[in-house]
């Protein structure tokens, strides 16, 4: 090794150590370190739902229901259409009969998609109102529904996309 790079670079280093003496923060305990800890109180229990809000989460589950029917029929019908048209050429009579079919199913999921918003919408109301002490209790059980419905929502996407899928894009 070149001892000219050595005498560089010792004094380089040595010149990092020599400077102005600072005062640094010590790393002592702080009085508020030794503090005592907050309790944290357990939440309390969920209030279940009055009558008409659980009349009101049936009628939308009911909804969402009769939308998966529709879908079900409805993506029979689609299925066979696409099945058809899956090697068809973009406008051609199959693959606009496919496409149709599709329309006509995500059409026959409106109560599905419907249903969902109607939840979410309860939900942030419900939300509000207990945030504001108008209402007690409820949110459980909409957000129960509200989690079925996206998840029967989120099944029909994607049984649809797996369908469009199949077709020739234009």
């Amino acid at each position: 090794m070149n001892p000219r790079r050595l005498l560089a670079t010792l004094a380089l280093l040595l010149s990092g150590c020599a400077g102005s003496q600072q005062t640094y923060p010590s790393l002592a305990k702080r009085a508020v370190e030794g503090a005592p800890m907050a309790e944290i109180a357990p939440s309390p229990a969920p209030i279940a739902a009055d009558a008409p809000l659980t009349a009101e989460i049936a009628r939308y589950v009911a909804q969402a229901d009769k939308g998966r029917s529709a879908f079900n029929d409805a993506f029979v019908r689609a299925d066979r259409a696409a099945k058809t048209a899956s090697g068809a050429a973009v406008s051609s009579d199959a693959w606009v009969a496919a496409q149709v079919a599709i329309s006509a199913l995500e059409a026959a999921r409106n109560d599905s998609v419907s249903a969902l918003a109607s939840l979410d919408t309860l939900y942030v109301q419900r939300s509000n109102a207990i945030a504001d002490g108008r209402e007690r209790g409820g949110l459980a059980e909409i957000d129960t529904a509200r989690a079925a419905t996206l998840a029967m929502v989120d099944s029909q996407n994607d049984r649809i996309d797996a369908m469009k899928g199949r077709l020739a894009q234009p």
